[in-house]
């Protein structure tokens, strides 16, 4: 009996390895803000990973999902640092994430340092992160800060008649992607931009921005967000200030919509654009939204998911869809899930996202308006909705590299406009 116990042990023992390798799980890496500008949006990020995971059973290929928090702060060391305590350390197969834009661009550099590993953008929106030098192994299935900026310039001088405004943004990446976006629509209709202020993120006074505003303008461009977007409404109301407010995407996003006090009475009726409307009428984002709503207690989310939230759910459904199409295979340094990723048409909320062969999203924009709701909370409502919107904005590659990379001064409003 003995020498027959052992022959099974040892039997069970050549087979093992197998059958762990086929329960082994899929550890993914979630790198997200968890401190400074940005917390808040990255905890709605985080729903966004697990409603994802939720929706696939909790594993894929037979191989359950595990998920590893990697806090961040919105800078580039820090997400850096943190991505490689979750390589090195944690031994996640995948990282989804970063939220913001600076970061991005540092882990586009980062993931080439790992080619056995792969990246997929959370949120953050930079245009170079794919646009200048890209990474193989770096995945963006959120069209970017320059993208959502698309068709809101004309929008406002064609329909509102707003054609001499200054603007205010934040002074770093993706304040500059998401104003060029802007800018280059706007100024190509014929509009003109009186005066230029950079902030810097994490900025909490706003004051002197504020008192030094041009009163002879038809708007005021804002794109900032987070706590800097409250603390500039919060001071702007306090002010007595009340020109029109065009908004970038960030600043109309739940994470700012539900603040407390009086910012969020500023934003009533400011158009924007964005990846997404609160009201958009489709089933699929509807049934998102529901299933985003039954998760949480009213009191532990937002009205509807935030931006953040749905970047990070599309990265991480499309991380898992791509899983499911290989059997789980993620061998050969992940050289067929990452085939799977390329050639990936992903179904979301918002609508069909592909990428580019730098493996950046095409996809939808919507224009929206910012309304207040019966019960009080503020939501955006749907403008119009334009499908397939590329990072060059339709033009010609030479056309959109002529533009420049985005900074403080690019566009050139008076050479888009002929001024």
């Amino acid at each position: 009996m003995n020498r027959f116990i052992a022959s099974v042990v040892a039997a069970t023992a050549l087979t093992m390895p197998l059958t762990a390798q086929a329960q082994e799980a899929f550890k993914i890496g979630v790198l997200v803000t968890q401190e400074g500008t940005f917390t808040v949006a990255g905890g709605d990020g985080i729903r966004g990973v697990e409603l994802a995971i939720d929706q696939f059973g909790g594993e894929v290929a037979g191989r359950p999902i595990e998920w590893v928090l990697g806090p961040s702060d919105a800078t580039p060391d820090t997400a850096v640092r943190v991505a490689r305590k979750l390589i090195e350390q944690d031994g996640v197969d995948i990282i989804v994430g970063p939220l913001s834009g600076s970061e991005g661009i540092a882990m586009r550099d980062y993931s080439k340092t790992i080619p056995d590993k792969t990246i997929i953008n959370g949120i953050s929106g930079a245009l170079e992160t794919t646009f200048v030098d890209p990474s193989p192994n770096f995945f963006r299935f959120n069209t970017d800060g320059n993208q959502w900026g698309s068709g809101l310039g004309s929008y406002v001088v064609n329909e509102l008649g707003w054609t001499n405004i200054a603007t205010v943004a934040a002074d770093y990446s993706f304040g500059y992607t998401n104003f060029m976006g802007f800018a280059v629509d706007y100024c190509r209709a014929g509009g003109k931009i009186e005066e230029r202020f950079w902030q810097p993120l994490g900025s909490s006074d706003f004051g002197s921005v504020i008192a030094a505003l041009p009163d002879d303008v038809d708007a005021i461009y804002l794109g900032i967000g987070g706590t800097d977007a409250i603390n500039f409404l919060n001071q702007y109301q306090q002010a007595g200030s009340e020109t029109n407010i065009i908004a970038g995407t960030i600043l109309v996003d739940q994470s700012v919509l539900t603040a407390e006090g009086r910012a969020k009475d500023a934003l009533i009726g400011t158009v924007s654009s964005g990846p997404q409307a609160d009201d958009y009428d489709s089933p699929a984002w509807k049934a998102y939204v529901e299933a985003y709503q039954a998760k949480w207690a009213p009191e532990d989310r937002f009205p509807t998911p935030s931006l953040f939230a749905t970047g990070y759910y599309n990265a991480t459904m499309a991380a898992l869809t791509a899983l499911q199409e290989v059997e789980g295979d993620t061998s050969d340094g992940q050289e067929a899930f990452r085939a799977a990723l390329s050639g990936l048409t992903l179904a979301s909320p918002i609508g069909d996202i592909t990428l580019n062969e730098n493996r950046q999203a095409t996809g939808p924009v919507f224009i929206s308006e910012v309304i207040e709701n019966e019960d009080g909370t503020l939501s955006t409502k749907m403008v119009s909705k334009v499908e397939g919107v590329t990072q060059t904005l339709g033009l010609e590659m030479a056309d959109f590299a002529a533009l420049g990379l985005p900074s403080r001064d690019t566009p050139d409003c008076d050479a888009l406009n002929g001024g």
